[in-house]
C-alpha cells in the first residue's frame, strides 16, 4: 500500500504538471486538478502512443515526461489548489483513496493479466510497437491505448502495473472537485479492476465522466469528442461513446467540423496502430482488408472468432452445437446459460428495456441520444460477441443517467461507505465469493490478505520458460504455466503453438537478425513441421 500511495503522489503530480503545459497551450478543457490530471492523461498517452512506432518507451522516455510534469508542478505551485478542500470532503477523499490503496495491493486474479496486458507492456518497454505483432500472439495485436500509456510509466513510477489503482483515486478526486456524489456508488464495483492494468476501468470511469460533462452544460466538445476517441481507442467495445458525442454535437449544439478535427487525429492514429501490430483497422475484425503484407493470418482469425461464439455461451455448447441453434435457441440458451452469466444476461436485456422506456417517458434529446447509442453498441455487441464483458459498462451508464439528479450527497455516501465496506470484506476473505459465487470464475483467483501489502503490493514472479526455434524464429515458451507474463520475449503461449501445427504455418521474423523488425506468418515447409513436432512434443512432456 505504502508503496503504491508514494507511486500515486509521483504519478498525479506528473499529470497535473502536464495537464497545466497542456492549458497553457490549448486553454482549459475540465475544471479543477482531476481536469488537469485527465488532461494530462490524454495528452501522455498520445505522445506514448507516437513514440512506441519509433522507439521503445523504456526509462529513457519516462524520466523525461516525470521531470517535465513536476517542473510544471511545482513552477506553477499547482499543490496548493489541493488546499481549497473542505475538511469533510478531505476526509471523504482519504477514506477513499485508503480504501482504494488497500484493494489494489492484493495479488491480480484477472487472467488477461497474465496473458494479454503484461506480455503487451513487456513487448512496448522492451520494442516499443511491433509490426505485425499479432502474427507472433495473436491478442497481443490488440495493443490496447491504455497499455501504451501505462508502460511508458512502467520502469520507474509504476514498476507493479498499479495504475488502475492510481486512476480510481484520481476519479474519487473528479467525483469530490463536480460533487458528483451519485458517482461515488460506483466506486466499491470498480474496485474489482485495481490490481490489474485492465482497460475496463478507464473505459467506464472516462465515460462517466464525459457523461457528466455533458449533463452538466460542458460545451467544450472539441475536448470531449477527442476523449471520448481516446476512450474508444482504449477498447473499442465503447463505440457509443464516440457516438453519442458525435449525435449530440449534431441534434443538440451548434454543429461545426473544426470540433472534430483533434478526435479525428486521435481516431486516424487509432487506425494506423492497428494497421501496423494487427494489419486490420479494428482488432479483431477484418473489415476493410488493406492487404497488408503482415496482417494475420485469416485462418487464424477464423479459429478466433469461432472461439469468440462459444464463449458467448460460456464454453457450455461446441461450436458445432451453436451452428444448429435456431433463433430462438440462441436467445433462450443465452439468456439462461448455468450460473451467474445467466443473471447478468438477462438484466442486462430488461435494463435495456426498462431504459427505452426511461427516455421515452422522460422526452430528453441527450438521454434520447444516449439510448440510441447505447442501442447501436449493444446490437453490435449481440451480433458478434455477446460477452459479458463487453457490456459491462452500460449498466454503470444507464444507472447513473436514471439516477443523476436523484440521490443527494448523504445517501449516495452512506450507500458508498456499505459497499466499500463489503467490497473490502470480500478481498479479505475471498472465500466467502468462492463458496456462495462459484460460477464466478474470477473469484476462484482471489487470494487472502498478506501483511507485506500494507508496504509492497503483491505481485507473482514465475520465470520458468524454456526456449525453442522454428525456421529462422527463436522463441520463448513458459514451461508447465499457459501464460507468458514473465517469461523472456519473445514469447508465444503454447495454445497458439498448437493452434499454428493444426494450420501448418508458424510465425517467422521479417528481419531474423532484427525482432525490432515485426514478424509475418508463413507456411511450414516440411523440416519446420519436424522442428514444430519436436517443439510442441516437449511441451506435452513437461507436464508429465
Amino acid at each position: 500500500m505504502l508503496l503504491i500511495l508514494f507511486s500515486s503522489i509521483l504519478l498525479i503530480s506528473t499529470l497535473i504538471g502536464w495537464g497545466k503545459l497542456m492549458e497553457n497551450f490549448f486553454g482549459k478543457k475540465l475544471n479543477g486538478i482531476s481536469g488537469k490530471i485527465l488532461t494530462g492523461i490524454l495528452s501522455i498517452g498520445l505522445i506514448f502512443t507516437i513514440l512506441a512506432f519509433f522507439i521503445p518507451l523504456n526509462l529513457y522516455i519516462e524520466i523525461p515526461i516525470i521531470l517535465i510534469g513536476l517542473f510544471y508542478f511545482f513552477k506553477e505551485k499547482l499543490h496548493l489548489n489541493f488546499h481549497q478542500f473542505s475538511k469533510k470532503n478531505s476526509t471523504i477523499f482519504g477514506v477513499l483513496t485508503i480504501s482504494i490503496l488497500f484493494c489494489g495491493s492484493f495479488y491480480p486474479f484477472i487472467l488477461d493479466h497474465f496473458g494479454y496486458y503484461i506480455p503487451t507492456i513487456k513487448w512496448l518497454t522492451e520494442y516499443g510497437l511491433v509490426k505485425g505483432i499479432s502474427n507472433l500472439d495473436l491478442i497481443l495485436g490488440q495493443m490496447s491505448v491504455w497499455h501504451i500509456f501505462q508502460a511508458g510509466f512502467s520502469n520507474f513510477s509504476d514498476p507493479f502495473f498499479k495504475f488502475n489503482t492510481v486512476l480510481l483515486i484520481i476519479y474519487g478526486l473528479y467525483i469530490i472537485e463536480n460533487k458528483s456524489w451519485i458517482q461515488l456508488i460506483f466506486i466499491p464495483v470498480l474496485l474489482i479492476f485495481t490490481q490489474s492494468p485492465s482497460p475496463d476501468l478507464p473505459v467506464i470511469v472516462f465515460s462517466l465522466i464525459i457523461l457528466n460533462e455533458i449533463l452538466s452544460g460542458n460545451k467544450n466538445l472539441s475536448f470531449l469528442f477527442a476523449f471520448s476517441i481516446f476512450t474508444f481507442a482504449i477498447k473499442p467495445t465503447v463505440i457509443w461513446l464516440p457516438i453519442f458525442i458525435l449525435l449530440y454535437s449534431i441534434f443538440n449544439s451548434k454543429f461545426q467540423y473544426k470540433k472534430l478535427i483533434f478526435g479525428s487525429f486521435i481516431f486516424i492514429l487509432f487506425i494506423i496502430k492497428n494497421l501496423w501490430t494487427f494489419g486490420y483497422p479494428v482488432f479483431p475484425t477484418t473489415f476493410f482488408d488493406c492487404e497488408i503484407p503482415w496482417k494475420a493470418n485469416p485462418e487464424l482469425l477464423k479459429a478466433s472468432s469461432q472461439f469468440a461464439l462459444v464463449k458467448t455461451y460460456d464454453e457450455q455448447y461446441t461450436y458445432a452445437e451453436i451452428l444448429k441453434f435456431s433463433w430462438f435457441d440462441h436467445i433462450k440458451n443465452w439468456l439462461f446459460l448455468k450460473g451467474i452469466k445467466s443473471i447478468i444476461n438477462i438484466l442486462f436485456i430488461v435494463s435495456l428495456i426498462g431504459f427505452i422506456i426511461f427516455s421515452i417517458i422522460k422526452r430528453n434529446k441527450i438521454i434520447s441520444l444516449i439510448c440510441i447509442s447505447i442501442l447501436i453498441k449493444s446490437f453490435l455487441i449481440l451480433l458478434f460477441s455477446a460477452q459479458y464483458r463487453f457490456f459491462i459498462d452500460v449498466f454503470f451508464v444507464m444507472f447513473f443517467v436514471v439516477l443523476f439528479q436523484h440521490l443527494n450527497k448523504k445517501s449516495s455516501i452512506l450507500i458508498s461507505s456499505f459497499l466499500i465496506v463489503i467490497a473490502v470484506g470480500i478481498f479479505s476473505f475471498p472465500n466467502l465469493i468462492q463458496k456462495f459465487i462459484p460460477s464466478f470464475r474470477v473469484g476462484t483467483f482471489m487470494s487472502q490478505f498478506e501483511v507485506k501489502q500494507l508496504l509492497i503490493p503483491s505481485n507473482y514472479d514465475y520465470n520458468k520458460y524454456n526456449s525453442y526455434k522454428v525456421g529462422d524464429l527463436k522463441f520463448n515458451i513458459s514451461k508447465q504455466y499457459p501464460f507468458n507474463f514473465n517469461t523472456l520475449i519473445p514469447a508465444i503461449s503454447e495454445s497458439y503453438v498448437m493452434d499454428y501445427q493444426k494450420l501448418g504455418i508458424f510465425p517467422q521474423p521479417i528481419d531474423k537478425n532484427n525482432v525490432r523488425k515485426g514478424f509475418i506468418w508463413k507456411k511450414l515447409n516440411a523440416e519446420e513441421k519436424k522442428g514444430l513436432d519436436k517443439t510442441i512434443e516437449i511441451i506435452k512432456k513437461s507436464y508429465q
